[in-house]
């Protein structure tokens, strides 16, 4: 029956993007299936800001506030020895209601811990006995296997182009684990998920479309958010699982070979965020193959001025021999060669970006140093930017909302001299970083 019903919000689903293209279908129907029962459960998705080889956070949202909000959680894949090792439930630990008088709705977050790694489980989360229809996700591997993870940013609007690029990743991601490639095993998300953060609204329609990443096997994609220069305001932290305020930086494994690290634009950069980052890489430089930073406001744009990271993080991600920078913001598709000291050099660190996740597309500026053809690749699609990880090379590729492929790059793994780890500095600037950037003339203008 579960199996059933979740076909059904599929179908219902997969007919509202050709509704919505249409312009026959109001903007919020996406939640129509499940408007008349206050707590069935709605907006669900899989949350990695911790370990998630073993923790994970399991997310949904109520019109009403309930009183028992649980997940039923079975292992699926591999198999279980025993029934009791199989099945388990787990309350949602932390449950409120989300701020603002536009709506009422209501967030719980289950905190899963002790999962397997590499594990695929079945869970249906229920809030006072309405259940979900059954959903799946999947722990980071334990082992050096290869894994893909998608890279994307600014879904604040286009609602239908949002509603399609969700679609194509859980497409991708299915066909991923149907050929045996290297599983897709979560979105990076690098911030500008709504236009106004303050408006509840806004959020819980990006959480209902969000729903569509699941594809129709109800295979959750993971995801790993920053917070983009849109996303103020507590909405941020409250969708998110994040404590109040706006630290919102942080670090995950996903598998034993890859250290991905969140920064967060939307406070101080300089201070405390930038020596936390310095001691980040510094740990994990030795004993990662890969090193990979994101955030949103891009250090070396290719429309808009660079953000500070320019000045606080690029010396940092330099000292370091980070493998790859994922950047947000602009609204464009960028790739640059490896820099290092405002110059192209095959030991620095590349840089990619700039956001095609619905948001409307701006033009490139390529006659900047570092996106000048043919070392570099721009262009203005709405796309997502696929990153997979082995022993040998990191290996990127652009993907159109068509499904067409727009760039391909291979980065070969850092020799045993880039991954050893420098002495670690005070914080340095970049003073030369500024005078050596040049941006269109308009780029004050844009927000």
């Amino acid at each position: 029956m579960c199996g059933r019903t979740f076909d059904r919000q599929r179908v219902f689903l997969t007919l509202l993007l050709a509704a919505v293209a249409s312009g026959r279908t109001p903007a919020r129907a996406a939640d129509a299936p499940r408007e008349l029962d206050p707590l069935a459960p709605r907006h669900w998705r899989c949350i990695w800001t911790e370990n998630p080889a073993t923790v994970a956070t399991l997310s949904w949202s109520t019109a009403a506030a309930g009183r028992q909000h649980i997940v039923k959680m079975a292992v699926v894949d591999p198999a279980p020895a025993t029934d009791q090792e199989r099945q388990r439930t787990v309350a949602a630990q932390h449950n409120g209601r989300f701020t603002g008088d536009d709506l009422e709705l209501h967030y719980h977050h289950a905190r899963l811990a002790d999962l397997q790694p590499g594990t695929t489980y079945e869970v249906t989360l229920e809030s006072d006995g309405h259940a979900s229809p059954p959903l799946r996700f999947t722990t980071a591997p334990a082992d050096d296997r290869p894994v893909s993870v998608i890279f994307g940013a600014d879904s604040r609007s286009g609602l239908v182009e949002r509603r399609q690029m969700n679609a194509l990743m859980a497409r991708m991601a299915a066909e991923a684990r149907a050929a045996g490639r290297p599983p897709i095993v979560a979105l990076a998300h690098g911030g500008d998920y709504v236009y106004d953060g303050n408006e509840l609204s806004l959020w819980a329609q990006w959480m209902a479309d969000h729903e569509l990443t699941a594809g129709v096997d109800g295979h959750l994609l993971p995801i790993i958010p920053a917070r983009g220069n849109h996303d103020h305001g507590e909405h941020f932290n409250q969708v998110f699982d994040f404590p109040a305020g706006d630290r919102n930086y942080y670090a995950v494994d996903v598998g034993p070979q890859l250290r991905w690290i969140t920064l967060n634009t939307e406070t101080v950069v300089a201070g405390k965020q930038t020596k936390w980052l310095a001691e980040q890489l510094a740990d994990a430089r030795p004993q990662y193959r890969w090193v990979v930073a994101q955030y949103h406001r891009p250090s070396f744009p290719a429309v808009k001025l660079p953000g500070r990271g320019l000045v606080h993080w690029v010396p940092l991600f330099e000292q370091f021999n980070a493998d790859l920078v994922c950047e947000g913001d602009g609204h464009t598709i960028k790739r640059t060669p490896r820099l290092r000291a405002n110059k192209i050099d095959p030991t620095g660190v590349p840089y990619i970006g700039e956001g095609g996740l619905g948001v409307g597309q701006r033009t490139p500026n390529a006659e900047l140093w570092y996106l000048r053809a043919p070392d570099a690749k721009v262009g203005s699609d709405h796309h997502l930017q696929l990153l997979t990880f082995d022993r040998e090379k990191l290996s990127y590729r652009v993907v159109l909302m068509s499904g067409e492929v727009f760039d391909e790059h291979a980065w070969p793994v850092r020799p045993p001299e880039q991954r050893a780890v420098p002495a670690v500095e005070e914080e340095t600037e970049a003073p030369a970083a500024q005078a050596a950037f040049r941006a269109p003339a308009t780029a004050k203008a844009l927000k």
